[in-house]
């Protein structure tokens, strides 16, 4: 092989290797749009300090040293990729950076909520994909590293003279400001700030959970009669109905409002037909795009639950929720899971006499994505297994998933008497396109989204104009925000809730809440969903209660 040839392939090696560092180091840690940031592309033409950083190390380092230290930047430098990766993907679904504290539990229900959808062999092929890639990721950048400090060798005088110019040129464009797209200064030190913010990280959320445990051991109800919270709703069924993803963006976004409200005006006549009238407040999830028990939990137990390490600590604690209280204070109580496909122990925390999930409610019909079973069949069979079945008072949780991801199957309203064991549902089901055709097309995607919701706001004020009555109060609330593709860049966290009732007594006990008239919030309120609990049992409690309710972190 000629030696010209040998040292154009050389060069064209080293030129790789830095192209590759660069590029690691100044990939966004987030896929932005031309109007909310670095356009992808442009975000690569930057200029990062921390190859200025390696290449003086490298320099002053003895040369037995170089290959070492080049060794443990390359892994460095692999590693904020990955971290990156993580947060495109979780601000993409969970509207949030990844926090390797207390979110590595998530990748398995991501993973199950892929075979769910997807299948066991795909969600296998993302795993093989994701452990093949970081592997690459991780040699490549190792291997680039290492060739880079070679270059240094045997050429102090030019090295030394190149790190004076780039850190000049560096200077130079850090104090101009100067940036070829929003956001994104040429003159870059992400890599750097990335570090700092994921370390930073660490010692806050450790301390910030040890301050979650010790609300978890200090409930202010604790001690109080569970009759005395409740007092105020003895006699009533109450029924707590979950809207899976219906967040704010489902009534604020013109393209799915033009869905959603509609459907809320249509729900709202339905009701003030059969006696019912409606009262509704904003309420911020704990949770954003997916994590839906993170939401119950908040929702029901007073506490701020954000991730599954919380999750856990909650469900193995005695924390008093809403349904335990109204079960200790008489109450027959159940929780209708649709989404569920295997046993719950957690049943037993939240003070479930009775549970229903997919295995146990006889369905027989096909599949509906993730959801499973349409909102309307859960609806029926909670009516005739356990609404009219009751002895006594009854406080239930109804989770209704179909307005669940990805939404490619949108059922529609069937008459009551036909549902039988869901066959019924056949050609709905094979209507629906695959995820992948739906969700090449976001403005389709957005509008199944909405259709969902609407469905399953249909099925639930349906079934409480039909079958419920004077002695009904039905609670219903979004879990959380539809994942970023949907509700858009920067949609927040606040979700809709409405108390309903035809007796006028349970709406003046919230008068003091100026929750909004209907089922629109408007402009009332906004409040974190682990207020809840403690607003709901002072409103609803024995008049005089005197319990020191300070929100829980």
């Amino acid at each position: 092989m000629p030696a010209s040839f040998r040292r154009v392939s050389a060069l064209l090696l080293t030129v790789l290797a830095a192209a590759l560092i660069v590029a690691a180091l100044v990939v966004p840690e987030a896929i932005a749009r031309r109007e909310h940031g670095a356009f992808v592309p442009g975000a690569f033409l930057r200029f990062p300090i921390e190859v200025i950083l390696f290449g003086a190390v490298v320099f002053a380092l003895p040369v037995r040293w170089r290959r070492r230290f080049a060794v443990l930047f390359g892994l460095g430098v692999g590693l904020l990729v990955i971290i990156k990766a993580a947060h495109i993907g979780y601000r993409s679904v969970l509207g949030r950076k990844f926090d390797p504290v207390v979110d590595i539990p998530l990748l398995g229900d991501g993973y199950n909520a892929v075979t769910e959808t997807d299948g066991r062999t795909t969600a296998n092929l993302y795993v093989a994909g994701a452990v093949i890639g970081t592997i690459v990721v991780f040699a490549v950048l190792v291997a680039a590293s290492v060739r880079l400090s070679r270059v240094f060798e045997g050429r102090a005088l030019p090295t030394r003279r190149i790190l004076v110019g780039l850190s000049a040129v560096w200077v130079a464009l850090a104090l101009s400001g100067v940036a070829l797209f929003p956001n994104a200064p040429v003159a870059s030190d992400s890599a750097l700030t990335l570090l700092k913010s994921t370390v930073r990280k660490v010692p806050a959320t450790i301390r910030d959970e040890r301050e979650f445990a010790a609300a978890v051991r200090h409930d202010p109800y604790a001690s109080v009669p569970r009759a005395d919270l409740v007092s105020g709703l003895r006699g009533k069924d109450v029924i707590i109905g979950v809207v899976e993803s219906f967040g704010r963006s489902s009534l604020t976004d013109p393209g799915m409002s033009a869905i959603v409200n509609p459907a809320l005006d249509a729900a709202q006549a339905r009701l003030q037909a059969a006696g019912f009238h409606a009262r509704t407040g904003w309420l911020t999830s704990s949770t954003f795009g997916g994590g839906s028990w993170l939401a119950h939990g908040s929702f029901q137990s007073g506490l701020w639950i954000t991730s599954q390490r919380r999750y856990d600590g909650m469900v193995t604690g005695d924390r008093l929720t809403l349904t335990r209280a109204f079960k200790d204070a008489g109450w027959q109580t159940a929780g209708i899971e649709p989404g569920n496909t295997k046993d719950w122990p957690e049943a037993d925390f939240y003070g479930y006499d009775r549970v229903l999930d997919s295995r146990t409610m006889g369905y027989k019909g096909p599949k509906f994505g993730w959801s499973r079973i349409p909102d309307q069949y859960v609806l029926n069979t909670f009516q005739e297994q356990v609404y009219a079945t009751r002895t006594k008072p009854l406080m239930a949780e109804i989770s209704l998933t179909s307005s669940h991801a990805p939404w490619t199957h949108v059922p529609s309203m069937i008459p009551w008497n036909t549902i039988g064991d869901g066959k019924v549902y056949g050609p709905q089901a094979a209507s629906a396109p695959s995820r992948s055709e739906l969700w090449a097309d976001k403005v389709k995607t957005r509008a199944a989204y909405a259709r969902t919701v609407a469905y399953s706001v249909e099925a639930l004020t349906t079934w409480a104009a039909d079958h419920a009555g004077k002695n009904t109060v039905l609670i219903m609330f979004g879990d959380h925000q539809p994942m970023a593709r949907v509700s858009g860049p920067r949609a927040g966290y606040d979700v809709p809730v409405s108390v309903i009732a035809q007796d006028p007594a349970v709406l003046d006990r919230i008068a003091a809440w100026n929750w909004t008239d209907g089922l629109k919030p408007a402009g009332a309120p906004v409040w974190r969903m682990d207020e809840f609990r403690n607003k709901f049992f002072a409103a609803y409690g024995r008049p005089g209660l005197n319990v020191s309710a300070a929100r829980s972190r």
